[in-house]
Protein backbone atom coordinates (compact mmCIF):
# COMPACT_ATOMS: atom_id res chain seq x y z
CA UNK A 1 0.00 0.00 0.00
CA UNK A 2 2.62 2.30 0.63
CA UNK A 3 4.44 1.69 -2.61
CA UNK A 4 1.66 2.84 -4.38
CA UNK A 5 0.80 5.94 -2.44
CA UNK A 6 4.87 6.81 -3.74
CA UNK A 7 4.58 5.77 -7.13
CA UNK A 8 4.32 8.29 -9.74
CA UNK A 9 1.39 6.19 -11.73
CA UNK A 10 -1.52 9.15 -12.21
CA UNK A 11 -1.92 11.88 -14.75
CA UNK A 12 -1.01 15.03 -13.74
CA UNK A 13 -3.59 17.45 -12.35
CA UNK A 14 -4.46 20.56 -14.28
CA UNK A 15 -3.40 22.83 -11.31
CA UNK A 16 -0.25 20.97 -11.11
CA UNK A 17 0.16 21.69 -15.10
CA UNK A 18 -0.34 24.96 -13.88
CA UNK A 19 2.07 25.49 -11.37
CA UNK A 20 4.68 23.99 -13.96
CA UNK A 21 3.86 26.31 -16.90
CA UNK A 22 4.53 29.03 -14.47
CA UNK A 23 8.22 28.22 -13.21
CA UNK A 24 9.14 27.56 -16.96
CA UNK A 25 8.54 23.71 -17.52
CA UNK A 26 6.62 23.37 -20.31
CA UNK A 27 6.50 21.42 -23.71
CA UNK A 28 9.02 21.97 -25.94
CA UNK A 29 11.62 20.44 -28.98
CA UNK A 30 14.47 22.86 -29.87
CA UNK A 31 15.02 20.27 -32.73
CA UNK A 32 11.47 21.24 -33.98
CA UNK A 33 13.04 25.00 -33.93
CA UNK A 34 15.83 24.53 -35.36
CA UNK A 35 14.66 22.67 -38.54
CA UNK A 36 12.24 25.12 -39.04
CA UNK A 37 14.19 27.88 -38.79
CA UNK A 38 17.16 26.18 -40.90
CA UNK A 39 14.49 25.66 -43.45
CA UNK A 40 13.08 29.23 -43.23
CA UNK A 41 16.73 30.84 -43.64
CA UNK A 42 17.30 28.65 -46.99
CA UNK A 43 13.87 29.31 -48.42
CA UNK A 44 14.86 33.17 -47.39
CA UNK A 45 18.30 32.94 -49.66
CA UNK A 46 16.65 31.28 -52.29
CA UNK A 47 13.74 34.04 -52.45
CA UNK A 48 15.87 36.54 -52.18
CA UNK A 49 18.86 35.18 -53.14
CA UNK A 50 19.11 37.32 -56.67
CA UNK A 51 18.75 41.01 -54.94
CA UNK A 52 21.19 39.58 -52.23
CA UNK A 53 23.70 38.71 -55.26
CA UNK A 54 23.33 41.41 -57.26
CA UNK A 55 23.50 44.08 -53.87
CA UNK A 56 26.81 42.26 -52.71
CA UNK A 57 27.93 42.49 -56.11
CA UNK A 58 27.75 46.12 -56.88
CA UNK A 59 28.92 47.13 -53.24
CA UNK A 60 31.91 44.69 -54.23
CA UNK A 61 32.62 46.60 -57.61
CA UNK A 62 32.41 50.30 -55.60
CA UNK A 63 34.90 48.82 -53.47
CA UNK A 64 37.40 47.97 -56.24
CA UNK A 65 36.92 51.29 -58.29
CA UNK A 66 37.70 52.66 -54.80
CA UNK A 67 40.79 50.46 -54.39
CA UNK A 68 41.99 51.99 -57.81
CA UNK A 69 41.25 55.30 -56.96
CA UNK A 70 45.28 57.78 -57.56
CA UNK A 71 44.05 59.41 -54.26
CA UNK A 72 45.72 57.39 -51.25
CA UNK A 73 43.02 57.22 -48.45
CA UNK A 74 43.47 58.08 -45.08
CA UNK A 75 42.88 56.22 -41.77
CA UNK A 76 39.25 58.50 -41.48
CA UNK A 77 38.12 57.83 -45.02
CA UNK A 78 39.32 54.11 -44.64
CA UNK A 79 37.17 53.94 -41.60
CA UNK A 80 34.01 55.52 -42.35
CA UNK A 81 34.19 53.15 -45.64
CA UNK A 82 34.51 49.77 -43.35
CA UNK A 83 32.05 50.69 -41.50
CA UNK A 84 29.52 51.93 -43.72
CA UNK A 85 30.41 48.49 -46.35
CA UNK A 86 29.33 46.42 -42.56
CA UNK A 87 26.30 48.30 -42.53
CA UNK A 88 25.24 47.64 -46.06
CA UNK A 89 26.32 44.17 -45.72
CA UNK A 90 23.70 44.19 -42.73
CA UNK A 91 20.87 46.01 -44.71
CA UNK A 92 21.03 43.35 -47.23
CA UNK A 93 20.86 40.09 -45.41
CA UNK A 94 18.35 42.07 -43.23
CA UNK A 95 16.14 40.19 -45.22
CA UNK A 96 17.14 36.47 -44.10
CA UNK A 97 17.66 37.56 -40.68
CA UNK A 98 13.87 38.74 -40.15
CA UNK A 99 12.82 35.63 -41.58
CA UNK A 100 14.60 33.49 -39.32
CA UNK A 101 13.78 35.29 -36.11
CA UNK A 102 10.58 35.50 -36.92
CA UNK A 103 9.50 31.90 -37.67
CA UNK A 104 11.61 30.95 -35.01
CA UNK A 105 9.38 33.39 -32.75
CA UNK A 106 6.15 31.76 -34.54
CA UNK A 107 7.50 28.20 -33.99
CA UNK A 108 8.33 28.56 -30.42
CA UNK A 109 4.51 30.60 -29.47
CA UNK A 110 2.92 27.92 -31.28
CA UNK A 111 4.72 24.91 -28.90
CA UNK A 112 4.45 26.99 -25.86
CA UNK A 113 2.32 29.56 -26.22
CA UNK A 114 3.21 33.55 -24.52
CA UNK A 115 4.95 32.53 -21.60
CA UNK A 116 6.76 35.07 -19.22
CA UNK A 117 8.82 33.04 -16.44
CA UNK A 118 11.56 34.22 -14.39
CA UNK A 119 11.81 30.86 -12.65
CA UNK A 120 14.20 29.59 -15.17
CA UNK A 121 17.11 31.93 -14.82
CA UNK A 122 17.00 32.22 -11.01
CA UNK A 123 20.31 31.39 -9.00
CA UNK A 124 19.84 28.11 -7.53
CA UNK A 125 22.80 26.31 -5.49
CA UNK A 126 22.07 22.89 -7.45
CA UNK A 127 23.51 24.47 -10.76
CA UNK A 128 26.81 25.26 -9.22
CA UNK A 129 26.94 22.02 -7.09
CA UNK A 130 29.50 19.65 -8.38
CA UNK A 131 27.75 16.57 -7.36
CA UNK A 132 24.15 17.77 -9.32
CA UNK A 133 26.61 18.50 -12.21
CA UNK A 134 28.30 14.91 -12.16
CA UNK A 135 23.98 13.70 -11.88
CA UNK A 136 23.60 15.49 -15.06
CA UNK A 137 26.39 14.63 -17.19
CA UNK A 138 25.46 10.96 -16.75
CA UNK A 139 22.09 11.10 -16.71
CA UNK A 140 19.26 9.48 -19.29
CA UNK A 141 18.88 12.82 -20.77
CA UNK A 142 22.78 14.31 -21.49
CA UNK A 143 22.67 10.34 -23.12
CA UNK A 144 19.41 11.02 -24.92
CA UNK A 145 20.65 14.52 -26.23
CA UNK A 146 24.15 12.80 -27.43
CA UNK A 147 22.41 10.20 -29.30
CA UNK A 148 20.25 12.96 -30.86
CA UNK A 149 23.91 15.08 -31.94
CA UNK A 150 25.09 12.14 -33.38
CA UNK A 151 22.08 10.84 -34.82
CA UNK A 152 21.56 14.42 -36.78
CA UNK A 153 25.19 14.56 -37.75
CA UNK A 154 25.21 11.23 -39.12
CA UNK A 155 21.33 12.35 -40.87
CA UNK A 156 22.60 15.31 -42.67
CA UNK A 157 25.98 13.88 -43.36
CA UNK A 158 24.28 11.29 -45.30
CA UNK A 159 22.05 13.73 -47.11
CA UNK A 160 25.37 15.92 -48.06
CA UNK A 161 27.27 12.91 -48.92
CA UNK A 162 24.56 11.53 -51.63
CA UNK A 163 23.67 14.89 -52.84
CA UNK A 164 27.77 15.58 -53.49
CA UNK A 165 28.14 12.67 -55.26
CA UNK A 166 25.17 12.96 -57.62
CA UNK A 167 26.46 16.33 -58.09
CA UNK A 168 30.15 14.82 -59.01
CA UNK A 169 28.91 13.45 -62.19
CA UNK A 170 27.64 17.44 -63.03
CA UNK A 171 30.58 19.02 -62.66
CA UNK A 172 32.15 17.55 -65.62
CA UNK A 173 29.58 19.61 -67.68
CA UNK A 174 30.11 22.75 -66.20
CA UNK A 175 32.81 23.69 -68.58
CA UNK A 176 30.79 23.76 -71.16
CA UNK A 177 28.58 26.29 -69.86
CA UNK A 178 29.06 30.10 -69.10
CA UNK A 179 29.98 31.29 -65.99
CA UNK A 180 26.50 32.75 -64.91
CA UNK A 181 25.09 29.21 -65.87
CA UNK A 182 27.21 26.84 -63.76
CA UNK A 183 26.96 29.46 -60.99
CA UNK A 184 23.42 29.18 -61.53
CA UNK A 185 23.29 25.29 -61.57
CA UNK A 186 25.59 25.14 -58.47
CA UNK A 187 23.13 27.32 -56.49
CA UNK A 188 20.22 25.19 -57.39
CA UNK A 189 22.29 22.52 -56.37
CA UNK A 190 23.26 23.65 -52.99
CA UNK A 191 19.73 25.13 -52.15
CA UNK A 192 18.26 21.08 -53.04
CA UNK A 193 20.85 19.84 -50.72
CA UNK A 194 20.26 22.36 -47.94
CA UNK A 195 16.51 21.81 -48.18
CA UNK A 196 16.99 17.90 -48.08
CA UNK A 197 19.36 18.36 -44.86
CA UNK A 198 16.37 20.69 -43.65
CA UNK A 199 13.62 17.94 -44.17
CA UNK A 200 15.77 15.39 -42.47
CA UNK A 201 16.46 17.70 -39.86
CA UNK A 202 12.35 18.13 -39.23
CA UNK A 203 11.74 14.57 -39.15
CA UNK A 204 14.00 14.64 -36.48
CA UNK A 205 12.73 17.30 -35.05
CA UNK A 206 9.24 15.92 -34.79
CA UNK A 207 10.58 12.51 -33.04
CA UNK A 208 12.38 14.39 -30.63
CA UNK A 209 8.88 16.21 -30.13
CA UNK A 210 6.92 12.86 -29.14
CA UNK A 211 10.28 11.96 -26.91
CA UNK A 212 9.69 15.63 -25.10
CA UNK A 213 5.98 14.69 -24.81
CA UNK A 214 6.53 11.85 -23.68
CA UNK A 215 9.04 12.78 -20.93
CA UNK A 216 7.31 15.99 -19.90
CA UNK A 217 4.48 13.64 -18.91
CA UNK A 218 6.00 10.77 -17.05
CA UNK A 219 7.78 14.09 -14.80
CA UNK A 220 4.67 15.54 -14.58
CA UNK A 221 3.07 12.26 -13.11
CA UNK A 222 1.60 12.72 -9.43
CA UNK A 223 1.51 10.08 -6.78
CA UNK A 224 -2.15 9.48 -5.27
CA UNK A 225 -0.76 10.42 -2.22
CA UNK A 226 -0.22 14.21 -3.92
CA UNK A 227 -3.23 14.14 -5.67
CA UNK A 228 -5.19 13.98 -2.63
CA UNK A 229 -3.13 16.80 -0.93
CA UNK A 230 -4.14 18.77 -3.83
CA UNK A 231 -7.55 18.33 -3.61
CA UNK A 232 -6.69 18.71 0.00
CA UNK A 233 -5.68 22.14 -0.28
CA UNK A 234 -7.91 23.50 -3.21
CA UNK A 235 -10.98 22.25 -1.66
CA UNK A 236 -9.96 22.04 1.56
CA UNK A 237 -10.22 19.38 4.33
CA UNK A 238 -13.33 17.21 4.58
CA UNK A 239 -13.34 17.42 8.32
CA UNK A 240 -12.58 21.35 8.09
CA UNK A 241 -15.63 21.52 5.11
CA UNK A 242 -17.68 19.50 7.54
CA UNK A 243 -17.84 21.42 10.50
CA UNK A 244 -17.86 24.71 8.07
CA UNK A 245 -21.20 23.65 6.70
CA UNK A 246 -22.27 22.60 10.34
CA UNK A 247 -21.40 26.09 11.30
CA UNK A 248 -23.35 27.64 8.41
CA UNK A 249 -26.79 25.43 8.93
CA UNK A 250 -26.58 26.87 12.97
CA UNK A 251 -26.28 30.22 11.86
CA UNK A 252 -28.43 29.89 9.32
CA UNK A 253 -31.28 28.34 12.10
CA UNK A 254 -30.22 31.21 14.20
CA UNK A 255 -31.09 33.83 11.98
CA UNK A 256 -34.67 32.03 11.16
CA UNK A 257 -35.83 31.59 14.51
CA UNK A 258 -34.65 35.30 15.24
CA UNK A 259 -37.06 36.03 12.35
CA UNK A 260 -39.80 33.66 13.60
CA UNK A 261 -41.39 35.92 15.71
CA UNK A 262 -42.57 37.75 12.99
CA UNK A 263 -44.22 35.05 11.28
CA UNK A 264 -48.10 34.89 11.41
CA UNK A 265 -48.29 31.08 10.72
CA UNK A 266 -46.39 27.79 10.21
CA UNK A 267 -47.61 25.34 7.79
CA UNK A 268 -46.40 21.86 8.62
CA UNK A 269 -46.57 18.34 6.78
CA UNK A 270 -47.06 17.44 9.83
CA UNK A 271 -43.54 15.98 10.61
CA UNK A 272 -41.53 16.54 7.72
CA UNK A 273 -41.57 19.94 6.39
CA UNK A 274 -42.44 23.44 8.50
CA UNK A 275 -42.97 26.53 6.54
CA UNK A 276 -43.01 30.16 8.45
CA UNK A 277 -44.84 32.52 6.42
CA UNK A 278 -45.28 36.63 7.01
CA UNK A 279 -48.27 38.59 5.28
CA UNK A 280 -47.93 42.43 5.45
CA UNK A 281 -49.77 44.66 2.93
CA UNK A 282 -47.51 47.33 3.49
CA UNK A 283 -44.17 45.65 3.08
CA UNK A 284 -45.13 43.09 0.35
CA UNK A 285 -47.83 41.97 -2.32
CA UNK A 286 -47.77 38.12 -1.05
CA UNK A 287 -46.45 36.46 2.04
CA UNK A 288 -42.73 35.96 2.45
CA UNK A 289 -41.01 32.94 3.92
CA UNK A 290 -39.25 33.73 6.94
CA UNK A 291 -38.04 30.18 7.92
CA UNK A 292 -38.25 26.79 6.44
CA UNK A 293 -36.75 23.26 7.33
CA UNK A 294 -37.27 19.56 6.93
CA UNK A 295 -36.96 16.83 9.72
CA UNK A 296 -34.85 17.98 13.04
CA UNK A 297 -35.10 22.27 11.21
CA UNK A 298 -38.84 21.55 10.91
CA UNK A 299 -39.21 20.03 15.02
CA UNK A 300 -37.02 23.09 16.23
CA UNK A 301 -39.42 25.51 14.24
CA UNK A 302 -42.48 23.76 15.62
CA UNK A 303 -41.23 24.03 18.95
CA UNK A 304 -40.40 27.89 18.63
CA UNK A 305 -43.65 28.73 17.21
CA UNK A 306 -45.30 27.13 19.89
CA UNK A 307 -43.47 28.64 22.58
CA UNK A 308 -44.47 32.07 20.63
CA UNK A 309 -47.94 31.18 20.29
CA UNK A 310 -47.75 30.89 16.23
CA UNK A 311 -50.31 29.25 14.61
CA UNK A 312 -49.44 25.75 13.57
CA UNK A 313 -51.35 24.42 10.34
CA UNK A 314 -50.93 20.97 9.01
CA UNK A 315 -51.24 21.15 4.90
CA UNK A 316 -49.44 18.11 3.57
CA UNK A 317 -49.10 19.78 0.26
CA UNK A 318 -49.30 23.40 0.45
CA UNK A 319 -45.90 22.36 3.01
CA UNK A 320 -44.71 20.28 0.53
CA UNK A 321 -45.02 22.83 -2.18
CA UNK A 322 -43.76 25.77 -0.70
CA UNK A 323 -40.31 23.66 0.61
CA UNK A 324 -39.36 23.03 -3.25
CA UNK A 325 -40.30 26.21 -4.88
CA UNK A 326 -39.39 28.99 -2.24
CA UNK A 327 -36.04 30.06 -0.43
CA UNK A 328 -35.90 31.97 3.01
CA UNK A 329 -37.16 35.64 2.02
CA UNK A 330 -38.48 34.51 -1.39
CA UNK A 331 -42.53 35.41 -1.83
CA UNK A 332 -44.71 32.91 -2.53
CA UNK A 333 -45.41 31.51 -6.41
CA UNK A 334 -48.66 33.10 -7.77
CA UNK A 335 -49.88 29.47 -7.79
CA UNK A 336 -49.94 29.15 -4.42
CA UNK A 337 -51.97 32.32 -3.50
CA UNK A 338 -55.25 30.91 -3.40
CA UNK A 339 -54.21 27.73 -1.30
CA UNK A 340 -52.10 30.31 0.91
CA UNK A 341 -54.84 32.85 1.15
CA UNK A 342 -57.39 30.21 3.22
CA UNK A 343 -54.50 29.31 5.53
CA UNK A 344 -54.05 33.07 6.31
CA UNK A 345 -57.68 33.90 7.08
CA UNK A 346 -58.61 30.75 8.79
CA UNK A 347 -55.62 32.39 11.20
CA UNK A 348 -56.99 35.07 11.48
CA UNK A 349 -60.46 34.00 12.18
CA UNK A 350 -58.93 31.84 15.26
CA UNK A 351 -56.65 34.64 16.70
CA UNK A 352 -60.02 37.24 16.30
CA UNK A 353 -63.02 35.30 16.32
CA UNK A 354 -64.83 38.76 17.61
CA UNK A 355 -63.72 40.72 14.62
CA UNK A 356 -65.02 40.59 11.01
CA UNK A 357 -62.75 38.80 8.75
CA UNK A 358 -60.39 41.02 6.25
CA UNK A 359 -62.14 41.51 3.03
CA UNK A 360 -60.11 39.84 0.28
CA UNK A 361 -61.24 40.91 -2.90
CA UNK A 362 -59.49 43.84 -4.36
CA UNK A 363 -57.86 45.02 -1.21
CA UNK A 364 -54.52 42.98 -2.32
CA UNK A 365 -53.47 40.44 -4.41
CA UNK A 366 -53.00 37.85 -2.25
CA UNK A 367 -56.71 38.39 -1.63
CA UNK A 368 -57.59 39.18 -5.41
CA UNK A 369 -55.82 35.99 -6.41
CA UNK A 370 -57.92 34.18 -3.57
CA UNK A 371 -60.85 35.54 -4.50
CA UNK A 372 -60.11 34.49 -8.37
Amino acid sequence: MANDQGERTEKATPHKRQEARKKGQVLKSAEVSTAVMTMAMFAAMYIFGGAIFSNLSSMAQGALEGAAAPVAPTMNNLHLKVVGSAWDVLRIMLPIFLVSVGIGVLVNVAQVGFLYSTETIRPKLSKISPFQGFKRIFSMRSLVEMLKTVLKVAVVGYVVYSDYTRMLGTFANLSELTVGQAAASLVSDIFSMAFKASAALLVIGFADYLYQWWEYERNLKMTKQEIKQEYKMQEGDPQIKARRRQKQREMSMMRMMQSLPKADVVITNPTHYAIALRYNEEEAPAPVVLAKGKDYTAQKIKEKARELGIEIVENKSVAQALYVACEIGDKIPEDMFAAVAEILAHVYRIKNPQEQPRPQPGRSPIGRRGGQ
